[in-house]
């Protein structure tokens, strides 16, 4: 399993707003795609205006099998659902490693 691993900032105001709108389309459309586990969303409570995202994959071939073009297209389609300005300020991948259980 690879973890997907996003922070974003926006206005605190416009948090709630975010997240609706990031269930509504990101989370609806990456959960059609092969590979797709599951999906968090981490609120820091020292700062209302940052979110973390905590996006599960069965495999990294099946996250980066993603069509650029499709990744474009509900970028978009969030952007103009959304209509306020935020940003990526970090995106990083995880590999879960598990360990054998004893006994």
């Amino acid at each position: 399993m690879v973890i997907e691993w996003l922070k974003f900032c926006m206005s605190p105001e416009s948090r709630e707003r975010y997240i609706e709108l990031d269930t509504e389309i990101w989370t609806a459309a990456l959960s059609q795609y092969p590979g797709f586990v599951s999906k968090e969303v981490w609120i820091d409570p020292d700062d209302a205006g940052s979110l973390i995202f905590v996006i599960r994959w069965a495999t990294r071939e099946q996250w980066k099998a993603i069509p650029e073009a499709d990744l474009i297209q509900i970028t978009e389609r969030f952007d103009a659902a959304f209509g306020l300005s935020y940003e990526m300020v970090e995106s990083t991948e995880f590999q879960v490693r598990r360990f054998p259980v004893p006994g």
